[in-house]
């Protein structure tokens, strides 16, 4: 897929080694639908690539007053994409897992601007991608996956317990409820919340002291790389069994009751099957 191909993302990069990818579709508060979540990984493959990118910010796009609203599926969803992307989009990795292990493995720094709503999808996929985390002062994040009777996906059963404990991570899961960026501040989500005209401006003075000649930028790529390859195959293990699992709550009476309930807008009905 080509630059100018992209729909629901934009592409920005600058002469100062800055890439900012947007995410942009604001009519759906930048959900992130297949088509989306491919685009994504066709821009960390050209950002790999680029020799002149040495780091990324992504962001979601001010209109949509929005970082992401989740996963968004529908049953004409795939209608409007050519034959040869379409060709491209496994709809059963509901986990993500091809976007994860890109992410994973891409050498060069990830630094995600919350700037609106974080939710789903939208909360769980700042955790696989990001280095850093900077956040909008009126903010928020909510992992809602119980509400609609299924699972957490992009990796974070097994990377939120690491970094936040067991116990909180399942809070977060079991409730759903939703958190201020300064909760997430305070359990070591984000590494700084800041008023929202300030945030864009700091996230790209810290980008900055990553790329030369602030930053050493070969020995960052090392000391990712040295992060991240420890966990490397307990993430393509625990993918899978997000996969799976996925497969099993999307098949349950309590995930077609979440769904009537949500076309209703009440609450649901859940019977524990």
């Amino acid at each position: 897929m080509l630059l100018e191909e992209f729909k629901q993302i934009k592409y920005e990069k600058e002469e100062n080694g800055i890439l900012t990818v947007t995410l942009n579709w604001p009519e759906k508060k930048n959900a992130l639908s297949p088509l989306g979540l491919l685009e994504l990984w066709y821009a960390v493959d050209h950002a790999e690539k680029d020799k002149e990118v040495k780091v990324m910010i992504l962001t979601g796009c001010e209109e949509a007053r929005a970082f992401s609203s989740g996963g968004f599926f529908s049953k004409d969803m795939l209608m409007d994409i050519p034959e040869k992307i379409r060709a491209e989009i496994n709809l059963r990795d509901m986990a993500s897992k091809r976007l994860c292990l890109k992410f994973w493995d891409f050498s060069k720094p990830v630094i995600s601007v919350i700037n609106g709503l974080a939710v789903g999808g939208g909360f769980t996929f700042p955790i696989i991608c990001s280095d850093l985390v900077y956040m909008a002062e009126d903010a928020w994040w909510a992992l809602y996956f119980v509400k609609r009777a299924v699972i957490p996906d992009f990796a974070t059963t097994v990377l939120l317990p690491f970094m936040i404990g067991m116990i909180k991570t399942k809070e977060l899961f079991y409730f759903g409820d939703r958190m201020t960026a300064q909760d997430a501040e305070n359990i070591g989500l984000v590494n700084k919340v800041l008023p929202k005209e300030k945030l864009m401006p700091y996230a790209r003075k810290q980008a900055l002291r990553l790329i030369p000649p602030k930053g050493p930028s070969l020995s960052i790529k090392l000391m990712k790389k040295t992060i991240h390859k420890y966990f490397k195959d307990i993430l393509e293990k625990q993918l899978d069994l997000e996969n799976k699992m996925w497969t099993k709550a999307i098949q349950s009476k309590d995930f077609g009751e979440s769904l009537k309930a949500l076309k209703e807008k009440r609450d649901p009905i859940f019977i524990g099957k």
